[in-house]
């Protein structure tokens, strides 16, 4: 298999498969595909694993598997948010990610829900209590909102973060949530209650737009431009009917 991703903001991820290759992927995230791609819906790993997927971490029950029936073919795979498309090679090793960060895998790779170790990051984590756990031997493809920001923690090495712009960390990294402090702080910092608190050793990927932000963005927006229509059509019309018919 060769890969390319392509694009800036919007990015894809361009995929020539041989005969006989296959790559997993979430479902909906196919931009288009040559002749020579097979496609089927195929529930990647154990009904256990595929139901705790669903029902408990929100994501689809079965993956978009493309299989080449031919010499060579070309796929593309979508990256659903405006950001960064990146690979992580697993070789029997472990990573956690956040429930949306998957995109596509290629090999022997295994994905889970895997519960965090502290109850206080799971309450107050942002993503409940729920990562996704994705191990084995092969290529897995995340996406990131925004531009990602790495960093290889040091053995005891400590990084305090928004708990939205959490991407993916190894499994050796400690995870656990922090009260910002302060009644000021909390009440008039504008950064939540709670932030993550990261400890090494081990390679931890953050995004710079987590989707959640943008979307609360978003919505105050629509909410903003409902009360500015509301100013116009109530208050600004009663005047300028007032005004029309000369009360």
């Amino acid at each position: 298999m060769e890969y390319r991703i392509i694009g800036d903001v919007m990015q894809a991820l361009q995929i020539d498969l041989r005969q006989g290759e296959e790559i997993y992927a979430e479902a909906g995230a196919m931009l288009y595909m040559g002749a020579g791609i097979d496609l089927q819906a195929k529930m990647q790993g154990e009904l256990m694993k595929g139901l705790m997927r669903k029902f408990l971490a929100g994501e689809s029950l079965f993956m978009s598997v493309f299989r080449c029936d031919t010499a060579t073919a070309r796929l593309a795979l979508a990256n659903p948010i405006a950001g960064k498309i990146f690979p992580i090679e697993l070789r029997g090793n472990t990573i956690l990610a956040e429930r949306n960060a998957y995109l596509a895998a290629i090999g022997n790779v295994d994905l889970s829900v895997a519960f965090t170790k502290r109850f206080g990051a799971g309450l107050f984590g942002g993503e409940g209590f729920l990562l996704q756990k994705i191990s084995g031997q092969g290529l897995v493809f995340l996406h990131a909102g925004g531009n990602m920001v790495e960093f290889d923690l040091t053995p005891g090495e400590q990084l305090r973060v928004d708990t939205g712009c959490i991407v993916s960390m190894a499994d050796s990294v400690q995870y656990d949530i922090q009260f910002v402090g302060g009644f000021r702080n909390a009440l008039f910092g504008g950064e939540g209650l709670f932030y993550a608190t990261l400890s090494g050793p081990g390679h931890v990927v953050l995004q710079t737009l987590p989707f959640s932000r943008l979307a609360n963005r978003v919505a105050a927006a629509i909410g903003s431009s409902r009360d500015e229509s509301k100013g116009v059509g109530g208050i600004g019309g009663k005047i300028i009917g007032d005004l029309i018919s000369g009360d």
